[in-house]
């Protein structure tokens, strides 16, 4: 198997755990006697936590070989998962939630992503990367559709064998500890890679370091609005506001994960005729205005029509942000710059889920989901303004003369108008 399969494996088997562990983990909670507004905090917590591990990873792990990292952050998911099968009260359900892995999302929002990003980059360039990051997108979303539809097995099993439902999901925590040793094993056979013997630069960013900055304050934009309508607490509010058990939400989060996947096939696809930036916010501002649309619907068909074609738009912006990142910077910036933009990501997600769960609990209208849409809605219209004309080298066309000058640095090419 090579580097490259191992990666994506060890994305499929954690899409798979999240899928099944963000429509669970509220439906947990509230059965623990927790309020909306504690589960709220538990999500906050996780992407706290996930924030804090990536931006260490950033900042220390570029001394440090891959494949320890990854293990590492294995172990952590196994004692995550072990955590919190065995706890039942609301502090200590936090700590595990901040120290360790859980992804109440349903995408990828972990202390594994910017190593995995960074490897993945440092192995294709141009065009086949976006395809590359597209496939490697796409494996994790359509496991983490399966793992939503494994989220009916605690009610199936509860029913068929009268195991107590709380039991029945704590059987999925365990499961997916052992996930985390599937992923081990992949990992165990990437290659060593020695340390770096050199001093430790005062900054891992170069003449790329503004350029990352504002970058990274857009995409946390974007995830602060994104906090407001992860998986979780979309599958509360559904529970709330029309009584829809865990099997049906499964389902719809099924063919919502499956719609996410393909997209990111097609994203690669625009992308190679409009270009990256054009791509991540022509897609995502049609899907942010559907955000705004469900609520008013009174209808769950209406509901559900509008979320599935959402989540054919929303996550084209997945691949495509990931290849632009690793465009615009020089190969040394890379690791760097894929901590810089994400951490800054998890930690403002992690402030909506608390206020999401709040309003949750004054209302079932839906106002998570209209606050979550207007954000995401400024931030495509910020990024477009300000990054249209930042423009990857493989973007621009042999024998295009630009009527104005040029800047190129790290394989981009920056029109000045």
């Amino acid at each position: 198997m090579t580097d490259l399969n191992r990666l994506i494996a060890a994305k499929a088997v954690r899409g798979f755990g999240d899928g099944f562990v963000s429509l669970l983990l509220p439906i947990y909670l509230l059965g623990l006697g927790l309020s909306p507004f504690q589960v709220g905090l538990v999500a906050t917590a996780t992407l706290l936590g996930s924030g804090i591990l990536t931006m260490l990873i950033g900042v220390h792990g570029a001394r440090y070989d891959n494949r320890p990292l990854l293990l590492a952050a294995s172990a952590l998911m196994a004692f995550t998962g072990l955590g919190i099968a065995s706890l039942e009260t609301f502090w200590p359900l936090m700590l595990v939630a901040l120290v360790g892995t859980l992804n109440p999302s349903g995408g990828d929002v972990s202390v594994f992503m910017p190593v995995e990003h960074a490897m993945l980059a440092s192995n294709v360039e141009g065009q086949r990367r976006t395809a590359v990051f597209a496939r490697y997108s796409l494996t994790g979303t359509l496991s983490a559709a399966f793992g939503s539809l494994a989220a009916a097995l605690p009610g199936l099993t509860a029913s068929t064998w009268g195991i107590a439902p709380q039991t029945a999901i704590k059987a999925m925590f365990i499961l997916y500890a052992l996930l985390a040793l599937v992923m081990a094993t992949l990992y165990r056979g990437l290659p060593r890679r020695p340390p770096t013997r050199s001093p430790e630069p005062k900054s891992a960013l170069g003449i790329s370091r503004k350029r990352v900055f504002v970058l990274a304050a857009l995409f946390s934009l974007d995830a602060f609005g994104g906090g407001f309508v992860v998986q979780s607490l979309v599958a509360l509010w559904l529970y709330q506001r029309f009584g829809l058990s865990i099997e049906v939400a499964g389902s719809i989060f099924f063919w919502a994960g499956v719609l996410t996947a393909f997209s990111y096939l097609l994203a690669a696809r625009i992308a190679s005729h409009i270009g990256l930036v054009r791509t991540m916010v022509y897609t995502h501002l049609p899907s942010s205005l559907c955000l705004i649309a469900i609520p008013f619907c009174t209808d769950l068909a209406y509901v559900v029509a509008l979320l599935l074609f959402r989540s054919a738009l929303s996550q084209m912006d997945v691949p495509t942000r990931s290849s632009y990142v690793m465009a615009i910077v020089s190969p040394a910036e890379r690791a760097a710059a894929a901590s810089v933009t994400s951490v800054p990501r998890s930690l403002a997600a992690a402030a909506s889920p608390a206020l999401a769960g709040y309003l949750l609990g004054v209302s079932t209208f839906g106002w998570p989901l209209i606050v979550g849409g207007a954000l995401k809605i400024v931030y495509d219209i910020l990024l477009l303004v300000m990054f249209s004309r930042v423009r990857p080298a493989e973007e621009i066309t042999p024998g295009e003369v630009p009527a104005t000058p040029t800047t190129v640095h790290a394989g981009t090419q920056t029109r000045l108008r």
